[in-house]
């Protein structure tokens, strides 16, 4: 955002989007296949997660010592000397700006509603491949579910993240916001058809997977190229960190929920509400606004 233009944000995008899920699906899928590995191993499950843990803590560690050499840092100009009066005000004007962009409430429903197919079936995922059939799950040891969503999901997700960036840099976000949308929301109708059916083939869970990974790197490009569209202006990386709070919000409250509404519902139940909840990402799709010419590529020479 500080040091590529628009267009050429737009294509890293999809790289941006590609690692932030590959972080989450390391935590679900990687992680869990070490800890199943070393449960065997060490015949304790809290030890075998203990040492997951200190492993993760390490990983955390050598790349945040990476990024602070790595990380471009564009041209800065040096800081000015403030007192703590300027410093609450400009606190204050970071907020009050935000809150007076046009269309900032429609920017907000947006945020909260565009994932919330992918909010509330990311948290039963793991739990259905897991859980034994006669519980309504597809009885998947521990290992086969990181090969599946750890592995064959990465990669379809890597897929669908860089075309999705492409994708956005050649056409813009306007002309990819619907194709981009219903990727991201109609692939979650797999985990109906995994949940009624139940198949004991790991090819076809794999494929499932596969199919809907891609379509949320594809899909989610979208929504990290609108927060950089919506964060243009005055304080742009603080009002950016401000949708990413949003964006937060929008995965934790459905999360909050979805192991009730699974326990009510079911699997099948409840990745049909999932297909429902489909309608949500149209609807916000529908009312927001977007420069036809954001993320494409300057026609001047």
């Amino acid at each position: 955002m500080i040091v590529l233009d628009p267009h050429t944000a737009s294509a890293y995008v999809g790289i941006r989007s590609l690692f932030y899920r590959i972080a989450s699906v390391f935590g679900q899928g990687v992680l869990v296949v070490v800890a199943g590995l070393l449960e065997k191993r060490l015949g304790s499950v809290p030890a075998a997660w203990t040492w997951t843990l200190v492993l993760s803590a390490a990983i955390l560690g050598i790349v945040a010592l990476y990024h602070s050499f790595i990380l471009p840092r564009g041209e800065s100009t040096p800081p000015k000397e403030r007192d703590a009066k300027a410093i609450f005000a400009d606190f204050g004007r970071t907020f009050a700006t935000f809150f007076q962009k046009r269309q900032v409430w429609m920017a907000i429903v947006f945020m909260l509603l565009y994932r919330l197919p992918e909010a509330l079936s990311i948290k039963m995922l793991s739990p259905m491949m897991l859980d034994p059939m006669d519980r309504g799950g597809l009885g998947l040891s521990t290992e086969a579910v990181g090969l599946v969503y750890g592995t064959v999901g990465v990669i379809a997700l890597i897929i669908g993240g860089i075309l999705g960036g492409l994708a956005g840099a050649r056409w813009g976000l306007k002309k990819c916001l619907w194709p981009m949308a219903l990727s991201l929301a109609l692939p979650c109708g797999v985990y109906v058809f995994l949940a009624a059916a139940q198949p004991s083939s790991t090819a076809v869970i794999s494929a499932c997977v596969a199919f809907d990974q891609f379509g949320y790197g594809f899909g989610f490009t979208a929504y990290m190229l609108y927060m950089m569209y919506f964060s243009r202006g005055e304080f742009t990386t603080a009002h950016y960190s401000l949708c990413t709070a949003f964006m937060a919000l929008s995965m934790m409250i459905p999360g909050l929920f979805a192991g009730f509404l699974q326990e009510s519902l079911g699997y099948l139940g409840f990745f049909i509400l999932v297909m429902a909840c489909c309608l949500a990402t149209v609807a916000v799709t529908f009312i927001i606004k977007v420069d036809p010419e954001y993320g494409k590529a300057s026609k001047e020479k």
